[in-house]
């Protein structure tokens, strides 16, 4: 039943991954047809951030009160039907009120199934599962690409993802049993035992938690100022074509799927603090060859070397929670971690844009160098304030 409930939920990471590329790509097709200014694709990712934000903060209050698989149904069935609310959409407004349910669903899922991983399996799965994030990241676009190629309008695209939501429901409503049978060598039952749970504002008071926070913060600032601005800096400051920059940029984000699969077999040997440690110099490194004036070849070969920085820290992290702060509160203090994540990931990259005109673009490197160093520091006095009990052998 272990193996089965894996399965399932690691198809649930790649359906989280399948929508969240869509609009970015869809959009250029959208718009037109919406007769909308261009930025108002802006507002409608603030208000799916604005509601993932939201659900994960309040993810372990819910966790208490329904347990993973009925929460994670739940979220599912709510961004099943978002996602037919935008194929179906009128108008703007109508996305916009779409976009409040898919982030809510989002953010909800996301948060349970990580602290589910976190207390019942071992860190690799952790590390494939958001590999297997990447995988439905990667596959939105493409199923979106082939359905435009072969005629079909952007909604079909958001139909097409929708359908697959809800045979996934289907499949996790006939499974809720199975949350709460299933066996770990760490357990004795990994069902859901909510009355050990802290209460929900208490989480955030134990030692630790704050600086965790602000690495989940500065963590996700790097990797979505990549995805944003790495094109634009490419263009700007290097000269490179827009064609080709954009390429880069999915060569970054599939470093770091590739690299979170091979992070996976490094577990085996390595404990979590160690492969965070890692992923943090290999960043360094990386950003070191963007921001020094390099040969083209080998800033290319920084947003490689960072992407594969970037791999381990955000799923070790997470795995590292119930060891880090117990399993009492790694409910909460995992939907406060998601917050962060979603909060650097929605806002630290608005930020550089607005601090930095398109004539300073090539400070990038700088602004990801600044945010590297503060992450490393946050982590170095996390390690040491909580002692080295977790991060000697490996997870």
């Amino acid at each position: 039943m272990a193996t089965l409930l894996l399965l399932i939920i690691y198809t649930a990471f790649i359906s989280l991954g399948l929508p969240d590329a869509l609009l970015g790509a869809g959009w250029p097709v959208m718009q037109p047809e919406l007769k909308i200014p261009y930025g108002a694709a802006g507002i409608i990712q603030m208000s799916i951030s604005g509601g993932t934000i939201i659900s994960s903060m309040f993810s372990g209050f819910l966790l208490k009160r329904l347990g993973t698989g009925k929460l994670t149904t739940i979220s599912v069935t709510l961004t099943a039907a978002a996602l037919f609310g935008f194929a179906f959409a009128p108008s703007f407004l109508w996305i916009l009120a779409a976009a409040i349910p898919l982030g809510l669903g989002a953010g909800a899922v996301d948060a349970g199934l990580n602290a589910y991983v976190a207390n019942h399996y071992e860190s690799r799965h952790m590390s494939w599962l958001h590999s297997f994030w990447g995988v439905g990241a990667l596959g939105g676009p493409l199923v979106l690409s082939i359905l435009l190629r072969s005629g079909f309008s952007w909604r079909t695209g958001y139909k097409s993802v929708g359908t697959f939501q809800v045979f996934l429901v289907l499949i996790l409503f006939i499974a809720i049993p199975l949350w709460s049978k299933v066996k770990t060598r760490a357990v004795a039952d990994s069902g859901e035992n909510t009355e050990n749970q802290s209460s929900f504002w208490s989480s955030l008071k134990v030692k630790g938690v704050v600086k965790a926070l602000l690495i989940f913060l500065f963590y996700c600032g790097i990797e979505a100022s990549m995805g944003l601005w790495g094109g634009s800096f490419l263009f700007k400051a290097k000269g490179m074509e827009p064609a080709k920059a954009a390429v880069w940029v999915s060569v970054f984000y599939g470093s770091i799927t590739a690299g979170r699969f091979i992070t996976g077999f490094l577990t085996y040997m390595w404990s979590n603090n160690r492969m965070i440690r890692t992923g943090v110099l290999i960043i360094l490194a990386g950003v070191l060859l963007i921001l020094l004036p390099l040969p083209i070849y080998l800033t290319l070969s920084g947003f490689i070397i960072v992407g594969l920085g970037c791999a381990p820290i955000f799923p070790s992290m997470l795995h590292e929670t119930p060891a880090r702060f117990g399993k009492e509160h790694s409910h909460a203090v995992m939907g406060f971690q998601m917050a962060a994540a979603y909060i650097g990931a929605t806002f630290l990259p608005p930020l550089f844009g607005f601090l930095a005109s398109a004539k300073a673009i090539h400070i990038l490197p700088v602004f990801l160098l600044g945010y590297i160093l503060l992450l490393m520091f946050c982590f170095e006095s996390l390690a040491r304030k909580q002692g080295n009990g977790s991060t000697d052998s490996a997870s």
